[in-house]
């Protein structure tokens, strides 16, 4: 009895590994790029973040300011952070990928220096970003910059 395999089988093996070898690369990445911050009190685009991954963890730092000048400094914030410049800083730092969502990382309030644990998931071309200090929490949105 002979086996008859068809034509396309080929293509279709390495289509079947490409999926599975690159699958988990595509799913680590699905916060990673630009996101609007959206200030709570006025409802104003507040600034820029680019969610980026390093060394299997996710962060965040803030490349724009949209409603304060490019230089401006933290002056709230704890440590070595304290009066370095807002743009380039990491905000959100650590993050990792547990059930679809990114958690037991944390982030920054650069006004108040306050650091709160976070997690964060992505709902469409919209990035919900959770800070909490035990069972008390705030969520914002965050928009995605096309």
């Amino acid at each position: 009895m002979r086996l008859h395999i068809p034509v396309h089988f080929p293509l279709l093996a390495a289509l079947v590994l490409l999926a599975l070898v690159t699958a988990p690369a595509i799913a680590s990445t699905d916060v990673v790029g630009q996101w609007r911050t959206i200030d709570d009190e006025t409802g104003q685009p507040k600034s820029i973040v680019e969610i980026y991954e390093k060394n299997g963890l996710v962060y965040g730092k803030v490349v724009r300011l949209l409603q304060k000048p490019q230089d401006t400094v933290c002056e709230k914030c704890p440590g070595d952070l304290k009066g370095k410049k807002l743009v380039g800083m990491d905000v959100v730092t650590r993050m990792r990928k547990v059930d679809g969502r990114y958690e037991e990382g944390q982030i920054m309030d650069p006004i108040s220096g306050k650091v709160y644990g976070c997690k964060m998931w992505r709902e469409g071309n919209m990035l919900k970003v959770r800070g909490y200090i035990g069972p008390f929490y705030r969520t914002q949105v965050w928009q995605k910059v096309q």
